[in-house]
């Protein structure tokens, strides 16, 4: 499932951005310019054991007889929507937890946060998406969030703040959902291309900031107060929504091409990567405009 989204990075699907993947078969009037690269095609699908002619010594043949059926069905949208909702319903419980117990204890928060962040690259190398690491993914870093949101709400200035950036996450959820359906948006190479440079721009300069924090003191290079500050912390939202808008192309075309059933855990752990980083930033802006 190759994708721009880091989890999908060991796949592929993409009808028009020239990261193919889950495409149909070659022929016709209309055939997709990919056709042919589809891993899931007849005789290119990964999950499925190449059935054999006994009387041909073991050598693959072209045609599966009818016994031969596929391992597993199509992802569909209700299985996105379904592990989707799994695997946020266990960052909130999570969150839950923190919130109650660990509002006064980050250190282990933050440790949690460490782990789950270990897994979430463990999870993103892997060949194949393990639900078991993705919800202990999931209840990790929402045991993080939610012990930090406790933090931040119980500062002075800062009660609802949480709950804002909750608001604020699911407003630009919905707003890029609608950009994406209404074509407003529209997830080409060279959006994809754009949205991964300076996504790695942002990253770089985010670690910048820790290591002159770390080592000089203060603000580092500015970009946690101020009118800089903001200003990151817009573009981080706005690259959340841009990152959305590539997680609704990978599920979009991994159910037209047929990816497996499976897959649709990667699209859950992969929306809620997203939409985590989107709170995240969403969180620190509103705490920058409120003064603190």
């Amino acid at each position: 499932m190759r994708s721009s989204n880091p989890v999908f990075s060991r796949r592929g699907f993409s009808r028009d951005t020239g990261y193919a993947g889950f495409n149909a078969q070659a022929g016709g009037p209309t055939a997709n310019p990919y056709a042919g690269t589809n891993p899931y095609a007849q005789g290119g699908n990964p999950y499925a054991q190449a059935p054999t002619d006994p009387s041909a010594q073991g050598q693959p043949i072209t045609q599966a007889p009818p016994q031969y059926a596929p391992q597993t069905r199509p992802m569909t949208m209700d299985d996105v929507v379904t592990r989707t909702g799994l695997t946020l319903g266990t960052v909130i419980a999570g969150a839950t937890v923190g919130w109650l117990f660990l509002t006064q204890n980050l250190g282990f928060a933050v440790g949690a946060g460490l782990v789950a962040m270990v897994l979430g690259f463990v999870q993103s190398f892997k060949r194949r998406p393990s639900p078991a690491l993705i919800l202990a993914y999931a209840a990790l870093e929402g045991v993080f969030l939610g012990a930090l949101s406790g933090f931040i709400n119980d500062l002075p200035k800062m009660n609802g703040a949480p709950m804002q950036a909750v608001l604020g996450t699911m407003a630009v959820f919905v707003a890029m959902l609608v950009a994406y359906k209404t074509r407003i948006v529209r997830v080409t190479a060279r959006f994809t291309r754009f949205v991964l440079i300076a996504a790695l721009g942002f990253v770089l300069l985010s670690l910048v900031n820790v290591l002159f924090m770390a080592f000089g003191g203060g603000d580092g290079l500015g970009f946690r107060s101020g009118g800089l500050g903001i200003l990151f912390g817009v573009v981080g939202v706005v690259l959340g929504a841009l990152f959305l808008a590539l997680d609704f192309k990978q599920v979009e075309d991994g159910i037209a091409y047929g990816a497996p059933r499976e897959e649709s855990w990667l699209a859950a752990f992969g929306l809620t990567l997203t939409l985590v980083w989107i709170y995240m930033e969403m969180l620190r802006l509103i705490s920058i405009l409120r003064g603190d």
